[in-house]
């Protein structure tokens, strides 16, 4: 969603996603150890649907997938809470989407890193 209006809704479903997913559902899941960040929301502008990307920092791969699906698999819990807390006519379906670029930027770091350390 373009716009003035869209980024700051997008800016609000950001920041209310994050509280559910830190607040009620880490307490219905106490499995989600993980560090969760919602890295960037897109909202359609129907308002319909809404892609949310969600970053999972653990050093097990394997938790930080299982805390990814805990999320994806909650996504009608998360939007029921959004319901309670925002005020809109319909809010938007929830699509998760596992964003990697902050692996990705990771290593990169370590590439650079290594290079630099080489050139000593």
């Amino acid at each position: 969603m373009k716009g003035i209006r869209g980024e700051r809704l997008a800016g609000e479903f950001r920041k209310e996603i994050s509280a559910v997913i830190s607040g009620k559902l880490k307490s219905r899941y106490p499995e989600l150890s993980a560090i969760i960040s919602v890295t960037e929301a897109d909202v359609a502008p129907d308002l319909k649907t809404a892609k949310v990307y969600v970053s999972v920092f653990d050093k097990d791969k394997q938790k930080a997938l299982n805390s990814f699906e805990i999320i994806r698999q909650n996504a009608p819990f998360i939007r029921h809470e959004l319901s309670q807390v925002m005020r809109l006519r319909t809010v938007p379906e929830l699509r998760f989407i596992s964003d990697g670029s902050m692996e990705y930027g990771e290593k990169i770091d370590k590439i650079i890193s290594e290079i630099s350390k080489d050139d000593e």
